[in-house]
């Protein structure tokens, strides 16, 4: 039995190392080709080392695009759009999940049915439509724009989570002369942080990253970092280790941000709030 509790244990660890190396080895290789030379990304053999790395990609980055003015629009967009939709997305999911009204349920089905429609779908009715309102080319548009991605899910997300948090303490507050208002306020917000914060995390990692509808908006000075990395693949020999350094440089911000926000999404901070 030992034997075979031990055999079993090697080939569990066995299999997550292999599915651990095939999920690391892309960020690996990303990392790896920012250091490179155009011509060693070029050569026939690939090299899973480079043997001279530099900071040549680095340097074209920084020196010959516009990456800061990329990460500068892109940071605007996705702080401002992430805050507002936050926001309302925290007044609707708290009415959705506290409020009883008629079609509630039909509500809801049509916030997760907006959730789920592709971006492809939509780009050119978009597109037409911030043309008409003059917001083509500009980030007004994209600020006008995210907001109908990120609302949806935030909603849902949060209605979910609204839902396990005890009625009682709110009932209780409400005893006591609590407004509904200073109850969402003072009490379900504090205890409805963790999906808070993490929503958040997930609306703001969606507006930095998203490429269609900045594709169709947006051109010249005002577009986003991977809108402006996208552009950087031109004619026949790409510059791959300007564009992976430019990969690495556009991660650091959102990991930041999780390593920062870790320590506030934790579970079970309600225990014990109710007997």
């Amino acid at each position: 039995m030992k034997a075979e509790k031990f055999l079993t244990k090697a080939l569990s660890y066995f299999l997550l190392g292999i599915m651990l190396v095939i999920t690391l080895f892309p960020l690996y290789w990303i990392l790896v080709t920012s250091f490179k030379t155009l011509p060693e990304i070029y050569t026939i053999n690939p090299r899973f080392w480079p043997s001279k790395p530099g900071l040549h990609g680095y340097e074209t980055l920084f020196e010959k695009t516009d990456f800061i003015l990329w990460v500068r629009n892109s940071a605007i967009v996705a702080l401002i759009v992430s805050v507002g939709s936050i926001t309302l997305s925290i007044a609707a999911a708290y009415g959705l999940s506290r409020f009883r009204f008629k079609g509630k349920g039909l509500i809801g089905v049509m916030i997760f049915i907006a959730y789920l429609l592709p971006e492809a779908l939509l780009f050119i009715p978009i597109y037409i439509l911030m043309s008409r309102m003059g917001l083509s080319q500009r980030m007004a548009g994209l600020i006008f724009v995210y907001p109908s991605i990120v609302i949806p899910y935030a909603t849902w997300v949060l209605t979910s989570y609204f839902r396990t948090l005890p009625v009682e303490i709110e009932e209780a507050a409400l005893i006591d002369g609590c407004s509904r208002l200073g109850v969402m306020r003072h009490i379900t917000l504090p205890l409805a942080s963790p999906g808070v914060i993490s929503t958040f995390i997930f609306s703001f990692t969606l507006c930095w990253s998203e490429y269609i509808y900045a594709l169709v908006i947006l051109s010249g000075k005002s577009q986003t970092l991977p809108l402006g990395l996208s552009g950087l693949i031109v004619g026949d020999i790409p510059p791959w280790n300007v564009i992976m350094a430019g990969a690495i440089m556009s991660s650091i911000p959102i990991v930041i941000l999780y390593l920062i926000s870790s320590k506030y999404i934790v579970t079970g901070l309600t225990l014990g709030g109710v007997k």
